[in-house]
């Protein structure tokens, strides 16, 4: 039997106006395309782009997820270190908050080059740039989440005599659990953003959506870039539909009664 919330997304006025919505702009898309052929190609002639290509297509989509995933887990685990040492030494936010601001408003782009001197023209220098990029947004996330606690709960941890690290892990890092998932579904998808960044400013080996971009605009090879773009998209909607599958599975099983948790 399915449950409330399965059932729920099989409404109409669940699935209804998003189809609606992209439906429209498919359509829309599709007529300014016909009677602008030079300016974007239609709908038809992108999508048969990447069914007669998938090779292409796929090997590249690999490079620039492998540059997303794997540059928005360390940033954001750096991000969550920092903030666990934020919430116990308010010093150490007074210190560093203002060089993360810093970082946050200063163009990545514009030192993604000097990142290549440093690191060389593999994926090191890809994986810093999409690192620095999730970097800031989880890390305030994360911060907030970990002192958002009830403050009722953590007198009861202490009139228990519960050390600050019981209080830490039993209570404080499970409250923020909310918080950093809601933070991990913009930093995935702005990994891609941060990827494709990475791949147009940081010089090295023509590998990746981003790359595929780039050479196709030098080439105005309009049906392979806006491809890339599209599988650009799907991969960012397929990043944050995962991150919203584990929150579901996190949250439920950390939240649903148990005898033996209670």
């Amino acid at each position: 039997m399915a449950s409330s919330t399965e059932r729920a997304w099989l409404h109409p006025k669940i699935w209804l106006p998003p189809l609606v919505a992209l439906g429209l702009l498919t359509l829309g898309w599709q007529l300014y395309a016909v009677h602008n052929p030079l300016v974007i190609p239609t709908v038809p002639q992108i999508l048969s782009q990447i069914v007669d290509h998938p090779g292409l297509f796929w090997q590249n989509l690999l490079v620039t997820l492998q540059e997303a995933v794997v540059g928005a887990l360390f940033g954001m685990l750096g991000a969550f270190v920092l903030a666990l040492c934020m919430s116990q030494l308010p010093v150490i936010e007074r210190a560093v908050m203002p060089i993360a601001v810093v970082l946050n408003v200063t163009p990545i782009i514009a030192i993604a080059p000097g990142l290549v001197v440093a690191f060389g023209f593999g994926l090191t220098p890809k994986y810093i740039v999409t690192g620095v990029i999730v970097f800031f947004p989880f890390l305030i996330n994360s911060l907030v989440g970990l002192r958002s606690s009830d403050p009722r709960a953590r007198d009861v941890l202490r009139t228990l005599h519960a050390s600050q690290r019981e209080i830490l892990v039993r209570l404080e890092i499970p409250s923020s659990l909310p918080f950093l998932f809601a933070a991990a579904r913009i930093c995935m998808p702005l990994s891609v953003v941060g990827a494709v960044v990475a791949e147009f400013s940081a010089p090295g080996k023509a590998r990746g959506l981003g790359s595929l971009i780039q050479t196709a605009a030098s080439l105005s090879d309009l049906k392979t870039l806006y491809a890339s773009v599209l599988v650009l998209a799907i991969l960012g909607v397929v990043l944050t539909l995962v991150v919203l599958v584990l929150q579901r599975t996190v949250l439920a099983w950390r939240w649903a009664p148990s005898p033996r948790r209670a």
